[in-house]
């Protein structure tokens, strides 16, 4: 059966047949997932932690017994984690969970109320003590714990969904809510979150907020900021700033809420959100194929679009490299890979929307064209040389688990260095090319593997290095800050997603105008004169 003869077949028929190879044309076959279910366990970091801070410590208060004895009777004792309490928790709220960075603070406060959170930075201003928000650790450049000895904020106990008003799709949440909650309440409800990110089972919408998440539906729903219509935050000197509207058009002078979003915790502590949510998609469909190189890529993303348009929600690419990892990291597990045959490079297509006959007939004729070469853009050749599409739910899960594991897996083959970047699409690629020619010649080849992935999108690639015998100072000194300068010289941003923490922020300069970060700091002086909220983070 050739592919277009399957598309003339029923509408319901997607990924229920299989396409022969043997074709007149030579199309490549495309098949049903074969794709099992895959194993979500997490596994310990096995690396050597250690921390990258370089920044002296600030003029801040050192932390004193009375001081702990007057936050325990502000927040109680489920509200203060000082020494003499649980080592192992301090621990991980001073770690983050790569294993990269840890810091030194010896007392964790876990306010419930945005009363509580103001009265403790009241207090801890007034002392001079330094202090880091935190929600669920999940961040990726050491933004969310201590450099030093820090007081930490945590929110994890202000999780309350406050409500949801069904007819606007308008959501309000206390910030410590976790993602994955706020999504399965929306989903009883027939709504859904507009950020899906692989630490939804631990991150927190108010973490998500501050780092202005991007993730994997950020093709359909568009950036935090655009769905955020309101927030309720603290300020370090304890005011807090009630901003949290719930209109979707409000032109009344300065939109405060978009000073918060992005600022990781140096602004000020958000303790409240209103959230515009979409109504959840009742047909989703989920594809995956292999593709000869980079240039394919971009044309199955070019026809994607073309082809798919509004119901198009996900693109996503990962090379051999990154999908190798998940792999080996999934042996014995039932895993394998749904083609039959390795391929350069993977694209995963997602497309949600309300009327299921209308989608899979938008898929029948992007299948069609992709398998034919017609991309419309007078490029000759299929576009794609292999695909699945899966069958159920379950095939959907495993297929997003190809993507979504990439990162774990590498993380736990080695020592990671993980970059976030932006850049032109067609240059996309260029800079993990780049990179493994500069580890090959280093003597690297070996020991340190490079893999690319992310979102087509946006143009966002994560691009990984694993060091297989570990921690390698002097392999980080040959990516760093090379890699960076590559990325300004090419136009783009060196933090695409992930923000910068205490990882970026001696680069921000190549990513930002003096004028802009001269602006940056004036306001940051405003709100914060004494620089107590997150330290050493975003602005040196």
């Amino acid at each position: 059966m050739t592919l277009r003869a399957m598309a003339q077949l029923s509408r319901h028929t997607v990924g229920r047949f299989a396409v022969s190879l043997a074709g007149a044309r030579g199309a490549p076959r495309f098949r049903p997932s074969a794709v099992g279910q895959l194993d979500h366990r997490r596994r310990p970091f096995s690396g050597t932690p250690g921390s990258a801070a370089t920044a002296a410590r600030g003029d801040f208060a050192p932390l004193l017994p009375s001081d702990v004895a007057l936050f325990r009777s502000k927040l109680g004792a489920a509200g203060v984690l000082a020494d003499g309490d649980d080592e192992d928790e301090l621990r991980r709220h001073n770690r983050d969970w790569m294993g990269k960075w840890e810091g030194r603070s010896r007392c964790v406060l876990k306010p419930s109320t945005t009363q509580e959170v103001s009265e403790v930075l009241r207090y801890a201003n007034e002392r001079n003590l330094a202090v880091v928000p935190q929600g669920g650790n999940t961040g990726l450049v050491g933004g969310s714990v201590p450099v030093h000895d820090e007081l930490v904020l945590s929110l994890v106990r202000m999780s309350k969904i406050e409500d949801l008003d069904t007819r606007s799709g308008i959501v309000t949440v206390q910030s410590g809510c976790v993602l994955e909650v706020l999504d399965n309440y929306l989903a009883e409800h027939g709504f859904m979150v507009p950020l899906d990110l692989g630490a939804k089972g631990t991150c927190t919408i108010g973490g998500n907020a501050a780092t202005n998440a991007g993730g994997l539906r950020y093709l359909r729903y568009g950036s935090l900021r655009g769905n955020i219509l309101g927030i309720e935050a603290v300020l370090a000197d304890g005011t807090v700033v009630d901003s949290l509207s719930a209109l979707r058009k409000d032109n009344t002078g300065y939109g405060l809420p978009q000073l918060f979003i992005g600022s990781e915790g140096t602004l000020g502590a958000i303790t409240r959100l209103t959230l515009l949510v979409p109504s959840r998609p009742k047909a989703v469909n989920v594809a995956f194929f292999g593709t000869k190189d980079f240039e394919s890529v971009q044309r199955t993303f070019a026809l994607a679009r073309q082809e798919l348009g509004e119901v198009l929600s996900a693109v996503e690419f990962a090379d051999r490299p990154a999908i190798d990892f998940v792999l080996q990291r999934e042996a014995g597990t039932g895993i394998r890979d749904p083609l039959e045959a390795p391929h350069p490079f993977y694209v995963l297509i997602e497309t949600s929307g309300s009327d299921e006959d209308h989608d899979t007939q938008k898929l029948h004729r992007f299948l069609e064209a992709a398998m034919d070469g017609d991309a419309k853009d007078g490029s000759a050749g299929p576009v794609v040389q292999d695909g699945v599409v899966a069958q159920d739910s379950v095939q959907m899960k495993a297929i997003w688990r190809l993507r979504e594991g990439i990162s774990d897996a590498m993380t736990m083959a080695g020592y990671v260095y993980k970059y976030d970047v932006t850049l032109p699409l067609p240059r996309m690629y260029e800079l993990v090319e780049a990179t493994r020619a500069r580890l090959q010649a280093e003597g690297y080849g070996e020991t340190a593997k490079a893999a690319g992935y992310g979102h087509l999108g946006d143009a966002n690639l994560h691009l990984n290095v694993t060091s297989v015998p570990g921690r390698d100072d002097k392999l980080l000194a040959l990516l760093e800050p090379w890699l960076f300068e590559w990325v300004a010289q090419a136009r783009g941003s060196i933090s695409a997603e992930h923000g910068l923490g205490q990882c970026k922020p001696q680069y921000l300069h190549l990513s930002k105008a003096s004028s802009a970060v001269t602006l940056m700091k004036q306001i940051k002086n405003t709100l914060d004169p004494k620089g107590i909220l997150n330290p050493y983070k975003v602005l040196l």
